[in-house]
């Protein structure tokens, strides 16, 4: 009896292996959307690479996309989040009511916000994807990467990124930066930098928006 007593708890364990290696095998991908000043009028690109997001991910990957404004950590910038499930009629209702809403985010949002805080995005990101427990897990960042804060928003502190990709998407090219090409250089630079401090496993800047599958290129 005392072996028949240990085959359920056996098949338990069994069971939470295989959700375990589920879970490593899939990716979470959490993309940040510069809403700010004329970066705004960017979003039909950004809606394009949701697009691709959405022809990309299978069962079981995590997708969320969330606006980058003058204040960004909190849930209530998460524009659309999903992981999706095994059902394949189900996947596609989800991949749907998530084009959906980003399509009504895209005709909110154009109107921008007065500073672009990128870190608290990325906080609140890295938060979403531990969550997920993904193997692979990446932030997606379309910005020009300028970093604008109001005077009582704090963000000059160490952050965690610890297994966590990087891509800086769609990185434009501010005035001052045709001006000084050093300015956009030594910008792009200070991001990598912060971000591999922070222990990100890669850093990359995909700019040609034609060639989408870079983003995953080289992925583990």
């Amino acid at each position: 009896m005392r072996r028949l007593g240990f085959i359920p708890f056996l098949a338990l364990a069994l069971l939470s292996a295989s959700c375990a290696d589920q879970r490593s095998h899939a990716q979470a991908v959490y993309m940040l959307v510069d809403t700010s000043g004329t970066y705004s009028q960017e979003l039909d690109k950004a809606q394009r690479i949701v697009s691709y997001l959405l022809g990309t991910l299978k069962s079981g990957d995590s997708l969320a996309v969330a606006r980058v404004k003058s204040r960004s950590f909190s849930e209530k910038d998460i524009v659309a989040k999903a992981t999706f499930v095994k059902d394949p009629m189900q996947v596609n209702n989800q991949k749907r009511a998530f084009a959906d809403k980003i399509g009504v985010f895209k005709s909110d949002a154009k109107k921008g916000s007065a500073y672009t805080d990128i870190t608290g995005g990325v906080i609140q990101g890295a938060e979403f994807l531990n969550e997920t427990e993904a193997g692979q897990k990446t932030i997606l960042i379309f910005s020009d990467m300028q970093e604008e804060l109001d005077y009582k928003t704090v963000r000059d502190f160490p952050i965690d990124l610890k297994g966590i990709r990087i891509i800086a998407l769609n990185v434009t090219k501010l005035t001052t930066d045709n001006v000084d090409p050093r300015r956009y250089m030594g910008r792009l630079e200070w991001w990598e930098k912060r971000a591999r401090a922070a222990g990100a496993t890669d850093w990359k800047v995909v700019n040609d928006l034609e060639h989408l599958e870079r983003i995953f290129r080289g992925r583990g």
